[in-house]
């Protein structure tokens, strides 16, 4: 007999509600929640197919322990024996940075992921982070830090009531929103356009978002910042600028800016002048515009100052911090708001990688520089000689798999927590995989931030956990005991811990609902069925909409949003300036130091014009990075790894449609189906990111038979934006030959000219 249950969707960033229907322990079919008071019955191939990823039979049931060279089926208690065993030595020998630890993207769609990481890291004191931020999104955080002096205060288009969107870098239709948590991002855009409004597409390929726009401008890749600077220098030579308030510096980038006129950036960007300047003009004139940037200008030589213009343009129209333009959502389980005022602000580089040097940001060391931490000694501190790997692929994620690949072997311990056997999974010593998604409570602490409508949404397991499966939080809970000295503990003792001391600080915080009072009152009144439940009770309780303990009756409560299963709506975004900032000046600080220094770069690109093929990543709306290639039904079809090449440069090079070629980048080479299509622009080629399913020792039974290659593979890791340490994916100089032609050797000259 079937059943339904309700599970909002942890497959990609939109985080769908789901109506999961359900036959004994399985969930047979999966649509939309029309209910659902955020994504109103909207659901992508990857929600449609829930039962599909849940089932997996290639998932891990049990833990593996490397025994004798061979990773065995094992006990929950044996393997958190194992990582005991193998972590503490090596902290207690070499000191906490010589224990690397990888979170991956998929931390931020679990509960899990959202409350432990942060134990985690403090617990074992280790300055050797690395996550998929920097192969992603780390310019965004470190333009934001600079801006606002929080570098999780991210504004996002208010897609529902703008006038004149303009994307650059992103695309949508295929990623379904990202640094944006938008369900129907498609039907916003057609929404915009229904209502008389303007979408502005920048993307050197035709992509399904470019042929929806009103107007398309295929830059050339890498441009991204020029462009945008340019577009700012017009709106201050034309007077078109009206300043958001709470702003300083604004007379200080019209002088900084003041040399990016469209005339000088039009060849380096192949972008005629007056395209350029009626851009700016039609931004300005918009009764409410907002500029968003994604990917597509996050991963190139100049990232962090792509990012930081997308902002500036939206303060020097105005749009920032009002309707229709760009605003800061306010999650449910945000901290309670404070009382504007100056903050700490943002720093960077409070320390560096021991090899290359290169500056932390946000906490994080530059995700491409792990190969090197871990098999290159120095005389400045010691490798890093364990690793612990949580939901992270870097094999596939990071430039060079093949020499990370290598560098896990030399480890002398490693722990990954994972449902596969994947390409890094592989090398662990203890894999420790979590149950799939219907056994997991689910509720979107990171996404919650970044929603173009504020609102809270709280699922329970769909399934009750199945027999010999250990809970995510609680996996992670032990893990922390394990790796920190106190293996054995009852995992519980981690959530409380949390609890006091959340308690504790916020009964001290004068702002705090709770000043004054006694925490362990406060304890007792906290709901749940679980740690992890209780803290969210907490949150809710102390967050900006939360009854503050009994203070404000109506407010939220775990057991409030239990009595709404399709979610509360909490409205639309709403302006918030000057609260969430946290700069020193109390103010946007618009031309901080940082990006100041970087200018000059930025000048200096105006000169550059690659004389060959450049690299572009791409997305499909089946794929998410390197998840989802073991599920028949997310593959196929247009699905595939191919190269993506202009027909007139595949007539150049001799190469045919479906034909083998070899392209040849700094970190190596890879063959490809080549795909001959006008929907990229000529002198650009395309690789989609997260394949390269043919190492051996994995347990991907559906991903090898058409495993693809891996494109970071063509990268060596030293091109990075050097603000943000975020890896340059996008805009790689590339040579593209037949597979039987001989390849060219002059491509690491090239990026040493572009370094």
């Amino acid at each position: 007999m079937s059943r339904t249950a309700l599970r909002i969707c942890p497959l990609c960033e939109a985080t769908c509600g789901l109506t999961l229907t359900i036959e004994g322990a399985r969930v047979t079919h999966a649509r939309g929640d029309r209910d659902d008071v955020f994504s109103k019955g909207f659901v992508c191939p990857k929600g449609a197919s829930f039962g599909a990823v849940d089932a997996d039979p290639d998932r891990l049931r049990t833990p593996l322990v490397r025994r004798d060279g061979e990773l065995r089926e094992a006990t929950w208690e044996e393997a958190f024996d194992a990582v005991a065993a193998g972590i503490r030595p090596v902290v207690e020998r070499y000191g906490p940075n010589s224990v690397g630890v990888v979170l991956g993207n998929p931390n931020v769609h679990t509960m899990a992921g959202a409350l432990y990481p942060a134990m985690l890291l403090a617990g074992l004191g280790t300055r050797s982070v690395f996550t998929a931020s920097t192969v992603d999104q780390m310019p965004k955080h470190v333009s934001s830090g600079l801006l606002y002096g929080d570098a999780n205060a991210i504004p996002v288009p208010d897609l529902d009531h703008t006038d004149h969107l303009l994307l650059i870098g992103a695309n949508p239709l295929e990623s379904n929103g990202s640094l944006c948590t938008a369900p129907d991002f498609p039907g916003k855009l057609k929404a915009l356009k229904a209502r008389g409004g303007t979408l502005v597409v920048i993307d050197p390929r035709r992509t399904r978002t470019a042929k929806l726009a009103d107007r398309h401008i295929a830059v050339r890749p890498g441009t991204d910042a020029l462009l945008l600077a340019a577009m700012a220098q017009v709106l201050f030579d034309e007077g078109l600028t009206e300043p958001t308030p709470h702003v300083q510096g604004v007379e200080e980038v019209a002088d900084a800016l003041r040399e990016f006129t469209p005339e000088a950036v039009a060849a380096a960007c192949d972008v005629e002048a007056d395209v350029t300047r009626t851009l700016a003009r039609e931004l300005a004139a918009a009764p409410t515009a907002a500029v968003y940037g994604r990917i597509g200008s996050c991963t190139v030589p100049h990232g962090t100052l792509a990012s930081w213009l997308v902002d500036v343009l939206n303060i020097l129209t105005g749009n920032l911090d009002r309707p229709g333009g760009a605003l800061f959502p306010q999650a449910a389980t945000d901290k309670t708001p404070r009382p504007a005022g100056p903050g700490r602000g943002f720093a960077l580089g409070r320390w560096h990688s021991r090899v290359s040097r290169h500056p932390e940001a946000k906490g994080e060391l530059p995700l491409s520089a792990l190969a090197e931490e871990i098999d290159t000694a120095t005389e400045e501190g010691e490798p890093v000689r364990a690793l612990l790997a949580v939901a992270a692929n870097p094999v596939l994620s990071a430039p060079d798999g093949d020499r990370l690949d290598q560098a896990l072997e030399s480890l002398d311990f490693m722990v990954s927590v994972d449902p596969y056997l994947n390409e890094t999974a592989r090398h662990a010593d203890v894999v420790l995989p979590p149950p799939p998604p219907s056994q997991s409570p689910h509720h979107d602490f990171a996404f919650n931030t970044l929603a173009v409508r504020n609102q809270v949404r709280y699922t329970r397991p769909a399934i009750p956990l199945e027999p010999g499966r250990m809970a995510e939080t609680e996996i992670l809970a032990r893990l922390i005991l394990a790796v920190t000295g106190m293996h054995g503990a009852d995992p519980a003792a981690v959530d409380q811990m949390v609890i006091d001391q959340t308690l504790g600080k916020a009964v001290e915080e004068p702002h705090s609902p709770v000043h004054g009072r006694d925490p362990r009152e406060l304890a007792a009144q906290l709901t749940g069925d679980t740690g992890p439940e209780r803290r969210l009770d907490m949150m809710l309780r102390l967050g900006p909409y939360g009854d503050g303990f009994g203070v404000r009756p109506d407010g939220l409560t775990l057991e409030k949003l239990l009595a709404h299963p399709h979610g509360i709506d909490l409205g639309p975004l709403r302006p918030r300036l000057p609260q969430p900032l946290k700069t020193r000046s109390g103010k946007v600080e618009l031309l901080p130091q940082p990006i100041a220094d970087d200018l000059p770069r930025l000048k200096r690109a105006l000169e550059e014009r690659p004389d060959g093929l450049v690299l572009v990543g791409r997305r499909h709306l089946r794929s998410n990075n390197s998840w989802m290639h073991n599920v028949p039904a997310l593959t196929g079809g247009s699905n595939r790894c191919t190269l993506h090449i202009h027909p007139e440069d595949a007539e150049r090079l001799g190469v045919r449609d479906g034909a083998p070629v070899r392209v040849t980048g700094a970190g190596g080479e890879v063959t490809a189906p080549a795909e001959v299509t006008d929907e990229v622009r000529r002198g650009v080629v395309s690789l989609p990111h997260g394949w390269g399913h043919d190492r051996p020792g994995t347990r991907l039974s559906h991903a090898v038979t058409d495993p693809g290659v891996n494109v970071n593979q063509l990268l060596d890791g030293r091109l990075l934006d050097p603000l943000s340490g975020n890896a340059v994916l996008n805009a790689v100089p590339v040579e593209v030959a037949p597979e039987t032609a001989p390849g060219c050797a002059s491509v690491t000259e090239k990026l040493t000219a572009l370094t």
